[in-house]
C-alpha cells in the first residue's frame, strides 16, 4: 500500500509539472510545425489533457483525505513548497503564451520583424508562427519608401555656423561648440530601447569612403580602416554578401565607389540603393548603377537600404518599417551641409535596439533633409582615435574595443550575445 502511495505521489508530481509545459507546446504546435512537428504536437496535446485530468482528480483526493496532526504538519510544508513551484510554473507558462499569442501585438511586432531581418536567427519567428502569421505581421510593419528623385539643390553648404537663435533644442545641440575648429561633435543618444552616439560633422568635404584592402576576399574592422587612413572619425558603411554565413565582409553588395573609381557595380534590391557624396560634397541617394552615379558626379558611395528621408520627407509611413529592433547605423545631411552620422546599440535586455522609424525620427529631428540606413547589427560601430575614445569608454573596455590606436566607443552585441564587432567591406571616414 505504501509503495502504491509513493508511485501515486510521483505520478501526481510529474502530472503537475507536465500540464503547464505541455499546454505551451500544444499551443505552439497549433501555430507552427517547425519547432513541434505534427506527430509530436498531437502527442503533447494528449499529454496535456491526460496530465491535467490526473492532476485535478488527485488534487481533489488529497484535499478530502484525512491525516493525523503529525502528517498534516509535514504535509503542510511540502504543500507550500509545491504550491509555490506550481504557481510560478503556471504564471511563467501563461505569460509566455500571452506574449506570443495575445491580441496585444507589441511583442509580436518586436519579435517577428527583428528575427526575420537577421541572417541566422529567423527560427526565433518560424518556431512560433506560421508563414501566414509572419507575413501578416510584416505587412502591418511594412516599409513604404518614397519613389522620388533627390533634389540636391536643397543643400546649400555653409562655412559659418555661428547662431544667436535656435529653432529648437536639436539645433542648439548642433551649434553649441566648445571649439569652433573641431571637425565634429559627438552627442550621446539614449532612449527607452536604445542608446548610442550621433556624430555631427561640420565639413562634408572631409568625408570619404574607405574599403577593406582585401576587397572581394575578406573585410576589415572599421578601427583598422580608420587607422590606415588616419581618420578623425569613422562609421561602418555599406552591405556585403555573407557567403557561407561566415560574416567576413569582403564582397560588396551593390555599388561601391571610392574617389570616383568604381570598385563594384553589382545589382541591388528593390529598396535603397546608392548612398554617397558628390564632388560638391552633397549626400546623394539614388536607385542608379555605378556609371549613372559617376555621371551625377558621385565621388564616394556605398549601397544599402532603405532611404529614410528624401527631400525633407519621411520615407516610412506604416508600422516600424518591418525590420524590428536591432543595432543600427545611418547617415544624413542637413540643408546647411552638416552631416549626421548615427550609431545605435541593441541586442541587450535593457536596450533591444532601434527600429528604422527610430533612426528616421532622430535624423529628422536634427534637421536631415536626406538620410539613409546603413549596414547594422554586428557591423554598427562608431570609431575614434584612442585619445578621443577614452572620453566615452572605460579603461577595461579599451582593451577589447581598440585596434591600432583606434577604438569603437559604442557597445556592439552580435547575434550570439557576445560583445564584439566584425569585419566589414566599407566605412565612411572623416579625415
Amino acid at each position: 500500500m505504501k509503495y502504491s502511495n509513493k508511485i501515486n505521489k510521483v505520478a501526481f508530481a510529474i502530472a503537475s509539472i507536465l500540464f503547464p509545459i505541455s499546454i505551451v507546446f500544444c499551443v505552439i504546435g497549433f501555430h507552427s510545425n517547425e519547432l513541434i512537428t505534427k506527430p509530436i504536437h498531437y502527442s503533447l496535446c494528449f499529454v496535456f489533457l491526460f496530465s491535467t485530468l490526473y492532476f485535478f482528480i488527485n488534487l481533489g483526493i488529497a484535499i478530502n483525505k484525512k491525516k493525523s496532526n503529525k502528517e498534516n504538519q509535514i504535509a503542510k510544508s511540502k504543500r507550500i513548497f509545491f504550491v509555490l513551484f506550481l504557481s510560478l510554473e503556471i504564471i511563467g507558462s501563461s505569460t509566455f503564451l500571452l506574449l506570443l499569442y495575445s491580441p496585444i501585438k507589441w511583442f509580436r511586432n518586436w519579435l517577428v520583424p527583428s528575427a526575420m531581418a537577421t541572417m541566422n536567427h529567423k527560427y526565433l519567428a518560424t518556431w512560433f508562427y506560421s508563414e501566414e502569421e509572419i507575413e501578416k505581421v510584416l505587412e502591418e510593419n511594412q516599409l513604404i519608401e518614397l519613389l522620388e528623385d533627390i533634389d540636391l539643390n536643397l543643400i546649400h553648404l555653409r562655412e559659418n555656423f555661428n547662431k544667436e537663435f535656435y529653432e529648437n533644442e536639436y539645433e542648439k545641440e548642433i551649434f553649441t561648440l566648445e571649439n569652433l575648429k573641431d571637425p565634429y561633435k559627438i552627442v550621446p543618444i539614449s532612449e527607452k530601447n536604445y542608446k548610442g552616439y550621433l556624430a555631427i560633422v561640420y565639413d562634408p568635404s572631409r568625408i570619404s569612403v574607405a574599403t577593406t584592402k582585401h576587397l572581394n576576399e575578406v573585410g576589415q574592422y572599421v578601427t583598422e580602416m580608420a587607422s590606415e587612413n588616419k581618420a578623425f572619425l569613422a562609421i561602418n558603411g555599406g552591405g556585403f554578401l555573407d557567403q557561407n554565413k561566415k560574416g567576413t565582409g569582403g564582397i560588396p553588395e551593390g555599388v561601391l565607389i571610392q574617389n570616383s573609381k568604381i570598385l563594384s557595380d553589382a545589382q541591388y534590391g528593390s529598396f535603397g540603393g546608392v548612398i554617397g557624396f558628390t564632388k560638391e560634397h552633397k549626400l546623394f541617394l539614388g536607385k542608379v548603377d555605378a556609371e549613372e552615379a559617376l555621371k551625377k558626379e558621385v565621388r564616394d558611395a556605398v549601397s544599402f537600404r532603405p532611404f529614410l528621408i528624401v527631400n525633407g520627407k519621411k520615407s516610412i509611413t506604416s508600422g516600424n518599417g518591418g525590420w524590428g529592433y536591432a543595432p543600427r547605423t545611418a547617415i544624413g545631411q542637413r540643408k546647411d551641409g552638416i552631416v549626421l552620422m548615427l550609431v545605435l546599440d541593441g541586442r541587450t535586455i535593457q536596450y533591444p535596439g532601434a527600429t528604422l522609424v527610430d533612426l528616421m525620427n532622430i535624423l529628422y529631428n536634427y534637421g536631415a533633409v536626406n538620410a539613409a540606413n546603413l549596414d547594422g547589427g554586428t557591423s554598427s560601430v562608431i570609431v575614434l582615435p584612442k585619445e578621443k575614445a577614452q572620453q566615452y569608454i572605460t579603461e577595461k573596455e579599451m582593451k577589447s574595443h581598440c585596434k591600432k590606436e583606434y577604438c569603437y566607443i559604442n557597445d556592439i552585441v552580435n547575434g550570439s550575445g557576445d560583445h564584439m564587432t566584425r569585419p566589414v567591406v566599407s566605412s565612411f571616414i572623416v579625415k
